[in-house]
């Protein structure tokens, strides 16, 4: 029996800035959309440049308001960067909060506008240790 992975689906609350954080900051792009208005919602499908059917979908309900404090439960999505370190420069400089630093040059974890979190992976080996990521603590969950 063949199975093929499809998409991982989170529910956001504004499209416009779950869109900002995933395809501004860490460079996916809008792959298609769909609205439906009889079902009053509003699909949006991201990918990861050359990555073909490993999709996120954002799904925005028009009625119904997200509860980011439940959104832990979801797990994380995890992403493999070029360059761990100027990720997260670029992230915490748009003013994400890098909930767990790559102390280790290889992982880090950020949350997008709704809670999600978002694992990021160095690709390749680690990269060297270096400040101000291996001085930096915790902050939050994720």
């Amino acid at each position: 029996m063949k199975i093929n992975y499809l998409h991982t689906m989170v529910r956001v609350s504004d499209i416009e800035a779950s869109k900002a954080f995933y395809c501004a900051l860490l460079g996916l792009t809008e792959s298609r959309r769909s609205e439906n208005a009889q079902g009053r919602y509003t699909l949006v499908f991201l990918t990861a440049p050359g990555e073909g059917g490993a999709d996120l979908e954002l799904t925005y309900n028009w009625d119904e308001k997200v509860d980011g404090a439940s959104a832990r439960n979801f797990g994380h999505l995890a992403y493999a960067v070029e360059n761990i370190y100027e990720m997260c420069a670029r992230l915490q400089a748009a003013g994400v909060t890098i909930n767990r630093p790559p102390r280790d040059g290889r992982m880090a974890f950020v949350k997008s506008p709704d809670g999600i979190s978002v694992e990021l992976l160095q690709m390749g080996p680690a990269l060297p240790a270096a400040e101000p990521w291996v001085s930096m603590g915790n902050t939050g969950s994720w």
